[in-house]
């Protein structure tokens, strides 16, 4: 028996899924009754579970039979079929019923090749009649529940017999493709290796790669199948024009160069996949597909089409949050994320925080900030980035006022590194152990990133490192001093469904400078956890760790957090 798998993906929704289609979309508009709901973020609350109503609908009873004592299997048949995942559901009408039965027995089938079971079969019968038998339009009893029985024979498991790779995959091994002679044939193996060789052509640089033959033929007497993939690789290409689609209010000269496929850089899957992640964060598509051409240009290049879907710009929101030792704090924000055309973002935010903490108004935190990010601001790998910030603190060590303003540019210098600088003026109204103070500090912020994790949002291998240095210039006091500070994360996945990531983060942090630590504003101090009330005891020009390194005897003040410039 010869079986012809699809090129790309499993594609066994045959005629049956395109009638289902076709009946619902022939059966008129469903009516719905009335649906009450509330949406936070995106997320859905108190909505009715009864939204539409089915139209003349058919309750059926499901028996499914097969698996034995496989519980791999077992599972793998329940999740595919489709009416047992939608037991307890009414179908729309009797052709409903009867095409959801068809369309199942093409999925557990399907799920029986995937479990390399190529000699199974798959019985379904409704209201007691093979569905090969049902006439185009069934019509079964009114008034209960048709029973519905499927029966499943597996048959053995086929494992792996010759392995042939044939045209430009010739000479590549098997094993290399997890189809070692021997193995379990499992289908999804088979498509995976003819996707995997294909993408391994386009990394050599050749665009129109492509999968010419991937057949498999069954032997049912040894329970083996013999599998025959050939691939063309096409010729090596470099990139060349690239178009941009889709933008309305987005200058589309901007997002080819930001994305960085330059004309005549060589083709690689990777940097349409980086460019993809590049222009993803920018905020401002809610979808991009990067497609190449299906055959060269005169010049031998590779055509490239970024296909875009603009977003919404504008966007506000609001936030709560609690803990048992600062109180509750409340958070509120606007922004635009294409200001000018070059997705230039601008963020307005505001918080209030300590709320149950204090009864006194005067004691909680405030806090307000407007952020301005230009992408592209000198070349496509750089950004530039301006804020000005306003704040009133009351930790238990100090009490602030403080205004501060920044400007700097942060540049990749290659997909896992990146540097930043730029210039900040703070001013601070502090008052401490040392009284009422004003402090006016110039500094010069510098930061070093390594970012190697898999995914930025949900990491499960790799780490990030930082380190920063910050010189400043007290101009009141005349001070100089630095601060330094470096952290670590790693992120190890413990399992091969990333259930399971082993995280850990170290941070340590020094300050070098001033005579006294009076000096330094109380907003750039170190605290810890165990604080102690000793600011009134100098610290010479040497490098320290945290404010508290000569106070071990001092009397301990109790403190939330540990960071530069708070308690």
């Amino acid at each position: 028996m010869r079986l012809r798998l699809p090129k790309s993906s499993l594609a066994y929704r045959k005629a049956g899924t395109a009638l289902a289609v076709a009946a619902m979309a022939l059966c008129g508009p469903f009516s719905a009754t009335q649906a009450h709901a509330l949406k936070i973020f995106g997320m859905s609350f108190f909505e009715d579970e009864e939204a539409a109503e089915v139209i003349d609908p058919v309750n059926y009873t499901l028996t499914l039979n097969g698996g034995g004592e496989d519980e791999e299997l077992r599972e793998t048949l329940e999740n595919s079929s489709r009416l047992f995942q939608d037991k307890d559901k009414p179908v729309s009408g009797d052709l409903g019923l009867a095409i959801k039965a068809r369309d199942d027995r093409d999925r557990l089938l399907a799920a029986l090749y995937e479990k390399a079971r190529y000699g199974g079969t798959v019985d379904v019968r409704v209201n007691g009649q093979n569905i090969d038998d049902l006439p185009p339009d069934p019509v079964f009893p009114d008034g209960a529940s048709i029973p519905v029985e499927i029966t499943v024979t597996p048959g053995p498991a086929f494992t792996l017999g010759s392995v042939q790779f044939e045209g430009d995959a010739a000479g590549r091994n098997p094993a290399d493709y997890d189809l070692p002679p021997g193995a379990r044939a499992d289908s999804t193996l088979i498509i995976k290796a003819g996707e995997k060789i294909v993408a391994d052509l386009k990394e050599e640089g050749r665009p129109l790669a492509e999968l010419t033959e991937r057949s498999v033929v069954a032997d049912h007497k040894t329970s083996t199948v013999d599998v025959v993939i050939a691939a063309k690789s096409g010729p090596i290409a470099n990139v060349g024009d690239v178009e941009v689609t889709g933008t309305k209010t987005v200058d589309p000269g901007f997002v080819a160069d930001y994305s960085r496929l330059n004309a005549g850089k060589p083709y690689s899957p990777e940097d349409l996949r980086k460019a993809s992640e590049r222009l993803r964060q920018l905020g401002v598509f809610s979808s991009i597909t990067i497609r190449e051409a299906k055959q060269l240009a005169p010049d031998g290049t590779i055509p490239m089409t970024i296909e875009v879907s603009e977003g919404k710009h504008r966007y506000f929101g609001a936030g709560a949050q609690f803990s048992t030792t600062d109180g509750f704090g409340l958070q509120g924000y606007w922004g635009h994320r294409n200001l000018f055309g070059k997705a230039e973002s601008l963020r307005v935010e505001g918080a209030v925080n300590r709320i149950g903490e204090t009864t006194d108004v005067a004691d909680l935190d405030y806090s307000a900030a407007v952020l301005f990010a230009k992408p592209g601001a000198f070349g496509p790998a750089s950004t530039f980035n301006a804020s000005l910030k306003a704040s009133i603190v009351d930790p238990d060590a100090y009490k602030a006022t403080i205004f501060t303003g920044a400007v700097g540019a942060t540049f990749e210098l290659s997909p896992v590194d990146t540097v930043s600088g730029g210039v900040e003026l703070s001013f601070a109204d502090v008052e401490d152990a040392f009284g009422e103070n004003e402090y006016l500090t110039a500094s010069i912020p510098l930061e070093y990133v390594r970012d190697t994790r898999d995914n930025k949002l949900n990491a499960t291998e790799g780490y990030r490192a930082s380190l920063s240095v910050k010189p400043s210039y007290e101009i009141n006091g005349q001070t100089f001093f630095s601060s330094f500070e470096g952290s670590a994360a790693a992120y190890q996945s413990l399992d091969a469904a990333n259930r399971f990531v082993l995280a850990g983060k170290l941070g340590v942090g020094s300050i070098i400078g001033g005579d006294s630590l009076s000096d330094i504003p109380a907003t750039r101090r170190f605290f810890s956890a165990a604080a102690a009330r000793c600011a009134a005891i100098p610290i010479r020009k040497s490098a320290r760790a945290t404010a508290t390194t000569n106070c071990s005897a001092a009397v301990p003040m109790p403190t939330r957090r540990w960071r530069p410039g708070s308690a």
